[in-house]
């Protein structure tokens, strides 16, 4: 069977034969709203546990709006409108307002970028500025969580009268789902704080995982920091596999937040009875497969359908190659993934980035990596502990040779943006 994986802004072709293919894991079927801004408008006006975005607007005299950067598909200029409108008539001053981009520990978005992200309308009126995690006079020292986490956040948010914060529901590596308290935490917070956050005790606890918002010490911990913070409103939406926005969350921090990643589990679940020898698996195409860095998030979609010993292999187009300079440079000095994690324990060792090493090295424990790309030299992709392809149907053949042919293989062409189980683990 030929199955058309996400790669780039485009699909790749892998041919598995229909005996070894025991699925294709793929999002439910959903309908696209017919009227997105609408039901924007009608989510703000309607909300979950919240008075509606007008009555909290009313008195306010400034207004910090939060996006998520270039590394997150959200239709920005569907959803910003409506919002920008009810300030607007609210009596909040245009110059006031300003649209401030979680980069979270990524760098900024500026030229084609921030117009791609907002559209050169609200690009041209509304002042827009980027986080700077490693800035630390641009931060606001909020005190610490009961486990101790020094709490740093964006000063441009703090000081606004009014905080909405807006973002992306989809299954995530460490968060469980992203978006909600995730545009606070990390999106907004210094690299201090992110220390503690991305460090080993919170990365390696079992519940840190996908899918997970249980006892996940991950979730927990942001979710506190965003209240610390504080988040007037919060409004999310989810996508279907063409982009098309499925669902819109809007109210309280929490409870918007919980309502949106049910629905998207009901979506983006889609279980096997029991592991298989091989996946195939992209990182759903751009922007989430632009570097290598992100691309590790689809590696983790397979980790718990595989087999211990089993192989991965992963399509990633990495149009912007492996990576921010610290996280190439960790790469290519790290020569054991094993000491790697041991001395993530000494905070002497922090490096920006370790994080996306550290979730590489729990794939890497499980399972051997297969790896193609064309965005990335092929000399190079040797030093990411995968094993490079010269094009993707060598992975396939790989995988048969090694396991046999009676090997029992899995496709996920959505990669991050499915939820794939076990049957029998899936509560």
């Amino acid at each position: 069977m030929q199955v058309e994986m996400l790669y780039g802004q485009d699909t790749l072709s892998v041919e598995i034969p229909d005996k070894n293919l025991v699925s294709v894991l793929e999002t439910a079927t959903s309908v696209p709203l017919k009227d997105d801004s609408g039901a924007v408008r009608d989510a703000i006006s309607q909300p979950i546990s919240a008075a509606s975005l007008a009555e909290i607007s009313k008195g306010r005299n400034s207004a910090c709006i939060v996006i998520s950067d270039i590394t997150r598909p959200v239709p920005n200029q569907v959803i910003l409108p409506p919002i920008l409108e009810t300030l607007k008539q609210a009596g909040i001053p245009q110059d006031n307002v300003t649209i401030l981009i979680a980069t979270g520990i990524h760098r900024p978005n500026e030229g084609e970028e921030l117009e791609e992200l907002v559209g050169r309308e609200i690009m041209n009126s509304y002042r827009i500025v980027n986080h700077f995690s490693q800035k630390p006079q641009t931060h606001t020292y909020l005190g610490e969580t009961q486990k101790g986490t020094p709490v740093y956040i964006d000063s441009t948010y703090m000081e606004a009268d009014l905080k909405i914060i807006t973002g992306l529901i989809e299954p995530h590596l460490m968060a469980g789902y992203s978006g909600g308290r995730k545009a606070v935490c990390p999106g907004l917070a210094s690299v201090e704080t992110m220390k503690i956050m991305h460090g080993p005790e919170l990365m390696e606890h079992p519940n840190s995982a996908v899918g997970i918002l249980d006892d996940n010490p991950f979730h927990i911990e942001a979710t506190e920091i965003a209240l610390m913070a504080g988040v007037d409103f919060c409004l999310n939406v989810a996508i279907d596999k063409q982009r098309h926005i499925t669902g819109v969350f809007a109210g309280d921090l929490v409870e918007s937040h919980l309502t949106g990643a049910r629905f998207v589990e009901k979506l983006a679940k889609a279980t096997i009875p029991a592991p298989v020898d091989g996946v195939i698996v992209s990182s759903a195409g751009y922007p989430l497969d632009s570097t290598f860095y992100q691309a590790i998030k689809g590696l983790l979609t397979a980790v718990e359908i595989v087999k211990p010993g089993g192989t991965i292999m992963l399509v990633a187009a990495c149009s912007e190659g492996i990576g921010s300079k610290p996280f190439t440079d960790l790469l290519f000095k790290t020569d054991d993934l094993t000491a790697f994690v041991k001395g993530l324990y000494n905070p002497a060792n922090f490096v920006i980035d370790q994080w996306q090493l550290e979730e590489l090295a729990k794939v890497a424990r499980k399972a051997d990596i297969l790896f193609y790309t064309d965005g990335i030299p092929y000399q190079q992709r040797s030093k990411l502990f995968v094993q490079p392809l010269t094009n993707p149907q060598e992975g396939i053949d790989e995988i048969l040779t090694r396991y046999g042919e009676d090997a029992q293989i899995v496709a996920i062409p959505e990669g991050p943006y499915v939820l794939a189980k076990l049957e029998n683990t899936f509560d």
